[in-house]
């Protein structure tokens, strides 16, 4: 029978001792994020070696009690695809979830591929089935049904021994020090919190347009990033992608000239027409140092021909280690290496050592 959700202080603190005391911690969130910037948590799974215990959030937890619960000293927090569950607590842990143990990126050293899912794991792994009929539910409606908290507990019920089988299988093959090295990188807090000033780089293709063009795409694009934190919306609610690529190119000095290229409705433009306006004149006196533009999304010939024989290696070595080449190195960070970008700003730790040598051979090619 599965545990009926936590909704009280008292009852949670009442489980935080036989939780804190285990070597390892299940862990998994359920929450929304449709209609707002910042994900609401709506569910937090937690299983120890004998327990599983539903905390209910929305039901006026005091966040400190949690918080305690998931920072036990020396612990270890068991997820799948743990980034954004992690992201999702920061508001409560303030600091990163550490040490992880990621279910997903174990997987991927073992040849699986890199976005395996949990489901898929625990059938191939443990050859058990799970429901995952309850991914698309709104988890913020109370009262939560016995199938969704069947199906909230299973996606902890079995992420101990599923981690203890994966780590054993690591150890065979002599990749414990990989797994530590990547677990290691996701406590770092700046994959977890967007800068304004980086919000362009969501932008496809910016690359390809005029330098005035990409200034002012910038601008924009840093300008929606904060005001939809502050106002806690997502982001193509403050102003759409293909509406800030047009305001972009037209460069408009007024309100009118905004309202009429008709791609925001007018309210919005009446609204938040100077703020643009203003995103707009600060572009005009920003630096175009460090901006690449290019007539076109694809790179020359010779250094496509360049990034293609980086993936014959890449592919070679992968075979070889029995893994999925994107689990080493992606797509982008050949098109970087081609482009230029030396090798150790690319490609570091285990990955640079089993294979940078096979790319420095290609690169010294050119």
């Amino acid at each position: 029978m599965n545990p009926l959700p936590i909704t009280t202080d008292a009852a949670l603190a009442a489980v935080a001792a036989a939780l804190a005391a285990g070597p390892r911690l299940a862990l998994d969130t359920e929450f929304m994020r449709e209609r707002t910037y910042y994900a609401e948590l709506a569910l937090v799974q937690l299983a120890g070696a004998d327990d599983i215990v539903l905390v209910d959030p929305l039901a006026g937890i005091d966040p400190a009690i949690l918080a305690a619960v998931l920072a036990v000293p020396g612990q270890v927090k068991v997820l799948h695809a743990a980034r954004q569950d992690v992201e999702v607590l920061l508001p409560i842990t303030d600091a990163p979830l550490a040490p992880v143990f990621d279910t997903q990126v174990a997987a991927g050293l073992l040849g699986y591929p890199p976005q395996v899912g949990y489901g898929e794991l625990v059938l191939k792994e443990m050859g058990k089935t799970l429901d995952k009929g309850h991914q698309r539910t709104d988890w913020t409606r109370r009262p939560l049904s016995a199938a969704q908290l069947e199906y909230a507990a299973d996606d902890v019920r079995w992420l101990l021994p599923l981690a203890a089988q994966l780590e054993s299988k690591l150890a065979d093959v002599g990749r414990l020090d990989w797994l530590a090295e990547d677990f290691a990188a996701l406590a770092d807090a700046r994959l977890y919190r967007v800068d304004p000033a980086d919000a362009w780089q969501r932008l496809k293709a910016i690359e390809t347009l005029p330098v005035g063009e990409q200034l002012r795409l910038r601008a924009l694009a840093a300008w929606r990033e904060t005001r939809a934190m502050r106002r806690n919306l997502p982001r193509g609610w403050v102003i759409t992608d293909d509406a800030a690529r047009a305001i972009a190119r037209r460069s408009p000095e007024d309100v009118a000239t905004i309202k009429a290229l008709d791609v925001m409705p007018p309210g919005a433009a009446d609204k938040m027409g100077e703020e643009i306006l203003a995103a707009l004149e600060g572009a005009r006196a920003a630096s175009s140092e460090g901006l690449v533009q290019r007539a076109d999304a694809r790179p020359d010939p010779a250094e496509r021909e360049l990034a293609r024989r980086l993936g014959e290696r890449l592919r070679e070595v992968a075979t070889a280690l029995a893994i999925a080449p994107e689990v080493v190195a992606t797509q982008r960070d050949l098109r970087r290496l081609a482009h230029g970008e030396a090798l150790e700003t690319v490609l570091t730790g285990w990955r640079r050592l089993v294979l940078g040598a096979a790319l420095e051979a290609e690169l010294a090619r050119g």
